[in-house]
């Protein structure tokens, strides 16, 4: 009777051992379907309008035009030590890619795009460089879900612009990508994408400079059958909307001119 009693207790302890392992293998799964990576800092944590006083005095440098393109996840391996917990964070899958990939494939359409229209554009990896600054950065991000039937896109600014232009490109991109997919607006914007760590300018030394007009734009979703025929299958689709409403955003500022 002694035995089974034992037993007994080892067999409860080993069951609420596995409980506890697998409700955090589950959390950390719903957590790493979303596209933008984990951990984005509330809108508390970040500077009041003002609080920088040299924002206020901050002037454009006289240098052309310059788009810079995040491919989310890509080469996360390589994270600084800063952002060592993202490292291990892939993002969304789906249709036999891991999100990198087509996040970057995207990524190198859209720079191949701006390059032919004579607009400065490079491709980043998840490292950004120190005080990084462009006209216009664009983390390409690609959505997951446990719900294989939820698609859409979205794009998101960081909790406050300094730039103050954050809503005219995401106008000007929404309108476009809308045109160009046939996707609808997903309007489950989320705490990580506006407290992206890359906006977070004021924590990380590897984020973007404060006066960037910034954005995060979820593609579509992994995990859609549907999505996954443009953000997989055609992702120059995908890029050519993107690009037209970086360029519509640049023409705007006065910094190209269209032909």
């Amino acid at each position: 009777m002694i035995t089974f009693i034992f037993m007994k207790k080892e067999f409860v302890t080993l069951f609420l051992i596995l409980s506890v392992s697998f409700a955090f293998r589950l959390l950390t799964y719903r957590e790493n379907q979303s596209g933008a990576p984990p951990y984005g800092l509330s809108e508390e944590d970040v500077p009041k309008f003002g609080s920088i006083e040299w924002s206020r005095e901050w002037v454009r440098p006289n240098v052309p035009a310059k788009v810079a393109i995040q491919a989310g996840h890509y080469m996360n391996d390589e994270l600084p030590s800063e952002l060592e917990r993202l490292r291990d964070n892939d993002g969304s899958a789906g249709g036999g890619k891991h999100e990198w990939e087509v996040n970057l494939a995207i990524s190198e359409e859209i720079k191949s795009i701006l390059n032919e229209n004579g607009i400065e554009a490079e491709i980043l990896p998840a490292t950004i460089p120190p005080r990084y600054w462009a006209d216009v950065f664009i983390a390409i991000h690609a959505d997951g879900s446990e719900n294989t039937s939820k698609r859409g896109f979205k794009i998101a600014k960081p909790w406050r612009d300094f730039s103050g232009k954050a809503d005219r490109l995401i106008s000007f991109l929404r309108d476009e990508y809308q045109e160009e997919t046939g996707f609808s607006w997903d309007d489950n914007i989320t705490q990580n994408m506006r407290g992206y760590y890359a906006f977070s300018w004021w924590k990380f030394e590897h984020a973007i400079h404060p006066m960037t007009t910034a954005v995060i734009f979820e593609t579509g979703f992994l995990t859609n059958y549907y999505d996954r025929q443009i953000i997989v299958n055609q992702p120059d689709i995908a890029a050519q909307a993107i690009a037209k409403g970086v360029m519509r955003y640049l023409e705007s500022e006065g910094l190209v001119i269209s032909d």
